[in-house]
């Protein structure tokens, strides 16, 4: 990951309150979160091949009501 400058800006009792970036790395860190968000789309998972794994002992519902009473 790049180090980007900042500049932290802080309260009257010195808390950080904010942080002040430069505009071009602003937008370098818009690009790697537009190419992180596409990565992550892309990788579709065929969840068919889970479909009746599991073996329940009980129904949903009828534990769902149960455990509301």
């Amino acid at each position: 990951m790049r180090n980007f400058k900042k500049k932290i800006v802080t309260d009257e009792a010195m808390r950080p309150v904010a942080v002040l970036i430069e505009y071009q790395d602003w937008q370098e860190i818009e690009k790697l979160l537009a190419a992180s968000q596409s990565s992550e789309a892309k990788e579709n998972v065929d969840l068919s091949k889970y479909a009746g794994i599991m073996k329940l002992s009980i129904d949903p519902l009828e534990y769902q009501r149960k455990i509301r009473d």
